[in-house]
């Protein structure tokens, strides 16, 4: 029974990508995976800009905006699968050895994960300072900020900071999926702040 739900909405969400979404000309062959290019999908975003409001759901399926952290500095921390090594890394390196050094600033973690598998990996690894975001019900962070892999419908690794107005500061697409980010450039713009 829970098959034929999860191809119908698997097939919805597919079909929200089709047709709907221009390449991200801005970040273009910018990103690969296996040595391969991958394109894009979204509007892309740059430093200077005032940073796209968007829409996710936390782990009860709440609606979570950009506007919920008014008047606070945000880090974007963005990966494909909480569900994946490298993901699983960035997200407990920002849990344990940024977000207590920059308790003002909101450290979110965004992925297309569910929900359900977000509370797991947070339950399983003690991620208490870090809140995790699910674009996977509207796709609207991944098509706002240039970031959902084509042919993929998971976002790519990336890390920005936003100042209290929300402006962009810092902005890093890592170049390929299967690497980290650079932890001490984001680290110094958030000194920056």
């Amino acid at each position: 029974m829970l098959r034929p739900l999860i191809f119908a909405l698997s097939a919805v969400c597919t079909f929200s990508y089709a047709g709907d979404l221009s390449e991200n000309s801005l970040d273009a062959g910018k990103v690969s995976a296996q040595s391969k290019p991958v394109t894009l999908l979204g509007k892309g975003v740059e430093v200077g800009q005032n940073a796209p409001n968007f829409k996710v759901v936390d782990g009860s399926f709440t609606p979570v905006t950009l506007d919920n952290y008014q008047g606070q500095a945000v880090l974007l921390s963005v990966v494909p699968s909480l569900d994946t090594g490298v993901c699983s890394i960035q997200t407990k390196h920002f849990n344990e050895k940024v977000a207590s050094e920059y308790p003002s600033v909101a450290m979110l973690t965004l992925s297309a994960d569910l929900p359900f598998a977000q509370k797991r990996f947070c339950k399983a690894e003690n991620i208490d300072k870090v809140v995790t975001l699910s674009d996977s019900v509207w796709h609207d962070f991944g098509k706002n900020y240039g970031l959902i892999i084509k042919d993929m419908g998971l976002l790519t690794r990336a890390v920005f900071v936003l100042d209290k107005e929300h402006k962009i500061v810092y902005k890093q697409l890592v170049d390929n999926l299967s690497k980290e980010p650079d932890y001490d450039s984001a680290i110094a713009a958030l000194k920056k702040l």
